[in-house]
């Protein structure tokens, strides 16, 4: 069937043929929309393999904070889209077939797959047709029947449209366990190359501002399973010449400011028909330096001016950020681990969070002195060796590392 959609965009009619067939059962349309979302990280669900299928549906494994594992499907209302993004595959005047799911339909669909034990969790995103503000509306239409009409408590990640006003994130916040919304670049200026249509600071930035603002405001008031949503955000990595230093500063700053649970890295990868398919794709090993680094920023105490920006303001590929900083300040001057406070130890290369509470625990037993005793609290001793004192000697595995 051939569907004329006419959106209206900052004052410009855009028409636009879409096709899909609409005889198509509610669980095909659903095998059709999951494979879209795969591009799109969220939760820790093993970037890099495919899902496995059930009966054509995508399925992540997803891990939780805490550590608990679910099932989750990661799909969309729907894959017309009215914006034209320049790197991306829905956008609005690209010629491939297009699917609808109404929320009755997603809903129906998706406590069917939860019913044969499929799915435990959801992960609900959309293109926007027919503006933000109307495609907020449908997935919060979606997002409600599950909760109300169908009594779904499962785990449920909604999206956040550009444009939204301040009582739809208000109520997406009621409703889901996470929000999110993309910034896509750190900036004005890289937003213009990478999506020319939307505007960075009232468009994007500012519905996660209200995420905050809601939180802080009802601090007596509480979300979904008696507590307010966590919100996350990603960003396109490699397509408009954005640093990495950009984009962890933005993430820092959002991080402080508005308790942004995490940041993801989304590598650009050119689509055949868009303004960047003759772009080169990004080096998979930029993505896994942003992540190392913003978890160094978000959980272990360091600065942007920690970390080893190279002249052009981005990463080196070859090493691990906090192994980088460790060869520069703790080779000369290694950390007594029987003395060293939390923040020293969370400099160590291989002692992590849990590990460096596990030593602080095990300490006050007794004195740490060889590496079996780190081995045993789960530490990797090989990383630390060179690093550290116990019982104020050197180990002697710190000449393996160079």
């Amino acid at each position: 069937m051939n569907l004329v959609l006419k959106f209206i965009q900052k004052g410009i009619v855009i028409t636009e043929q879409i096709f899909y067939n609409q005889s198509m059962d509610e669980l095909d349309k659903l095998k059709e929309l999951s494979t879209y979302t795969d591009v799109e990280p969220a939760e820790e669900v093993g970037a890099g393999a495919p899902p496995p299928c059930r009966d054509g549906i995508h399925i992540h494994h997803a891990i939780m904070p805490g550590g608990k594992r679910i099932a989750l499907l990661k799909t969309m209302l729907n894959s017309a889209c009215e914006r034209d993004c320049h790197y991306c595959a829905f956008r609005s005047g690209r010629d491939f077939r297009r699917t609808v799911l109404t929320p009755d339909e997603l809903a129906d669909s998706f406590m069917r797959l939860v019913k044969g034990g499929v799915a435990q969790g959801l992960f609900l995103s959309s293109g926007v047709a027919g503006g933000g503000i109307r495609t907020q509306d449908r997935l919060l239409a979606a997002a409600e029947i599950l909760r109300t009409r169908k009594g779904f408590r499962g785990y449920m990640h909604l999206k956040l449209m550009p444009g939204s006003e301040r009582a739809q994130v208000e109520r997406a916040m009621q409703l889901a366990d996470r929000v999110s919304l993309n910034l896509e670049a750190p900036n004005t200026a890289r937003l213009s190359k990478l999506a020319p249509h939307k505007v960075f600071l009232e468009e994007l930035l500012q519905p996660l501002r209200w995420v905050d603002e809601i939180r802080q405001s009802q601090p007596g008031v509480r979300g979904w399973k008696g507590h307010w949503p966590s919100v996350t955000t990603q960003y396109v990595v490699g397509g408009v010449g954005e640093t990495d230093l950009e984009l962890l500063a933005t993430t820092e700053r959002l991080t402080r400011q508005i308790h942004l649970a995490r940041a993801y890295f989304s590598r650009f990868k050119p689509v055949m028909d868009t303004p960047l398919e003759n772009h080169p794709a990004e080096d998979p090993w930029r993505e896994h330096r942003l992540y190392q680094a913003s978890f160094l920023l978000r959980d272990y105490g360091f600065d942007l001016e920690d970390l080893p920006f190279m002249g052009g303001g981005n990463l080196p590929l070859g090493v691990d950020p906090k192994l980088a900083w460790a060869r520069e300040h703790l080779a000369e001057q290694p950390v007594e681990v029987n003395r060293a406070e939390l923040s020293e130890l969370l400099r160590v290369p291989g002692i992590g969070p849990k590990g460096a509470r596990a030593i602080l625990h095990a300490r006050r037993q007794n004195c740490l002195r060889d590496l079996g005793a780190l081995r045993s609290l789960g530490i990797s001793p090989k990383r630390a060796a060179p690093f550290i004192l116990l019982d104020g000697r050197a180990q002697p595995e710190q000449l393996t590392l160079w």
